[in-house]
């Protein structure tokens, strides 16, 4: 499908002014074979973390919950490396109620492995749990279409989320809302009812 001029200009600004910074790969790579090292090494706190029941070709999904994030750690067995990890965060913007409800997501692959479907499969495997994800101020590009990606399967809406208050914008919102920082994604996990989030993170409907 071809996308028109008009839009992708439009694209081309949003992701201008809510682009994430990214790492250079030199760092990237420093950063995985440290995380690579400590995850086999005896004493360390992510020695010999256990696996989620995920299967993805020669790849071990390592995982560790601390202090209310969720870490996993995605190791390629055969290759002796770490494709990366995903963090499901804590958002300060968000207050202790919407804190129990909402995770934001940041992750980190290696170029081999990225658009390989693996931060896909976390991300399904987080919301195929019940639980809801919320987009930080700013998204890779990559991060952005694969929210898009995900809402054809999983219930997907738009807040204003500012003095951590979240208020409803709706399920569409126009280019110059949706430009706006204060203006997240949720995305609902499997079963969740958007009245039940609103319920339980005080989120102004009206």
């Amino acid at each position: 499908m071809s996308l028109s001029i008009p839009y992708l200009l439009w694209l081309s600004r949003i992701m201008a002014l809510r682009i994430d910074v990214q790492l250079p790969l030199s760092e990237l790579k420093k950063e995985l074979e440290t995380l690579y090292r400590r995850l086999h090494q005896p004493g360390d706190i992510l020695f010999d973390l256990p696996c989620l029941d995920i299967q993805f070709s020669d790849l071990a999904f390592r995982y560790r919950e601390a202090d209310g994030e969720h870490y996993v750690y995605v190791e390629d067995r055969k290759n002796g490396c770490l494709a990366g990890y995903t963090v499901f965060n804590r958002l300060i913007e968000l207050n202790r109620r919407q804190d129990k409800y909402l995770r934001a997501t940041h992750s980190k692959y290696a170029p081999a492995y990225q658009r390989k479907g693996i931060a896909s499969t976390l991300y399904r495997w987080w919301l195929d749990g019940g639980n809801c994800l919320i987009s930080g101020a700013r998204q890779s590009a990559g991060a952005y279409g694969l929210w898009h990606s995900l809402s054809e399967d999983y219930a997907l809406i738009y807040v204003d989320l500012r003095s951590k208050t979240l208020r409803f914008l709706g399920r569409e919102v126009s280019p110059h809302v949706r430009e706006d920082l204060h203006t997240r994604m949720i995305m609902l996990g499997k079963d969740v009812a958007l009245e039940t989030l609103a319920t339980h993170t005080e989120m102004i409907m009206r």
